[in-house]
């Protein structure tokens, strides 16, 4: 049986951050596939689903603004993440996905797992949906290098603050993910 990936973004993506759960909203009861965002999307996500998935969106082009340019041109893609969030986040060809199933891993050594949330990772070794060799560097973030994954504080400001989404960026540059 193998997994299917559930969620918003580019099915080619470089980097996906996974969460525990869809927005409540009817599109997603019956979303069965990764699909890209179109124009507006994320606008009308956060209109019916409140303040929390505003902040999911808002964090998520912040990381993606602080990645090694080294290695993720995201930051030269736009003026700024918030133009970035609006313009690219989770579209076709933005090479991101916001994942509402375990990650796939594959043998693509090119892609960045960043699971948002210790509760949340912990669950998907329990249900046996992560085969993953976690090393706990302290209680909110942890590496698996040989699978380029990462758990860190859910996409939050008050739980993944400006430090954090530092930390979080020099965890990925120990990865050199090419």
């Amino acid at each position: 049986m193998s997994s299917q990936l559930i969620g918003l973004g580019d099915d080619s993506f470089s980097v996906a951050v996974y969460v525990a759960k869809a927005p409540p909203m009817p599109y997603f009861e019956t979303l069965a596939q990764l699909e890209p965002v179109v124009s507006g999307q994320i606008n009308s996500i956060n209109q019916h689903c409140g303040n929390g998935w505003r902040k999911v969106f808002n964090v998520y082009a912040k990381v993606l603004f602080t990645l090694p340019s080294e290695y993720y041109s995201f930051a030269k893609q736009a003026v700024s993440w918030q133009a970035y969030r609006d313009e690219l986040l989770l579209q076709q060809h933005s090479g991101t996905a916001l994942l509402f199933s375990a990650p796939v891993l594959t043998e693509h050594k090119n892609q960045l797992h960043i699971i948002a949330g210790r509760t949340h990772a912990k669950n998907l070794i329990q249900q046996g949906k992560l085969n993953a060799q976690l090393d706990w560097l302290d209680d909110e973030f942890a590496i698996d290098k040989s699978q380029n994954i990462i758990v860190c504080p859910y996409f939050d400001y008050r739980q993944l603050s400006n430090i954090k989404i530092a930390r979080l960026s020099e965890l990925v540059a120990q990865l050199r993910i090419i």
